[in-house]
């Protein structure tokens, strides 16, 4: 008789931990995504120079009434820090040098997909709305559209637009 092979859920505080403990390089480009350590895909140059231009356009707009954080991770309950390519913050900026943002303090989060659009819309935007994140937006570079998702329910936003 087999034994059932076991599989063990990170938490963020352990997933922490692995990374203070050197299990992975500062050039990992890794994210914990329900509890599994998930390798992301290389950032190419469209990608690289759209959370540029969203970096900037955000930044000018926003001015003082939110932060606008690029790549870094944001703590969405016991299992999950992905890292989105933005994210805008309630300020003060003071607030997160201590600990990573958590969703109460996430107003918009975006991801940026050259290759991983599929994943990213079946994987990440349902994991910002089970998480209660206000709003997400896929940017898909392969398609041309940017897809912006509203009303979080439990696995789903209530609304999503696309734009061109």
């Amino acid at each position: 008789m087999a034994m059932p092979l076991a599989a063990h859920r990170f938490t963020v505080d352990e997933y922490h931990r692995m990374g203070q403990a050197g299990v992975f390089h500062e050039d990992d480009r890794v994210e914990l995504i329900d509890g599994q350590v998930v390798e992301m895909s290389p950032i190419g140059p469209r990608h690289a120079a759209c959370v540029d231009r969203l970096n900037r356009h955000l930044s000018q707009r926003v001015s003082d009434r939110a932060i606008v954080r690029v790549q870094n991770p944001v703590v969405l309950g016991r299992h999950a820090a992905p890292q989105p390519d933005v994210a805008l913050l309630h300020p003060p900026i003071e607030r997160y040098a201590d600990a990573h943002p958590e969703t109460p303090d996430i107003i918009l989060v975006i991801e940026v997909a050259d290759t991983s659009g599929d994943y990213d819309r079946a994987v990440k935007i349902p994991l910002y709305a089970r998480a209660g994140i206000p709003e997400a937006w896929l940017v898909d570079l392969a398609a041309g559209i940017i897809e912006v998702f509203r009303q979080p329910q439990a696995d789903f936003y209530g609304e999503k637009r696309v734009a061109p």
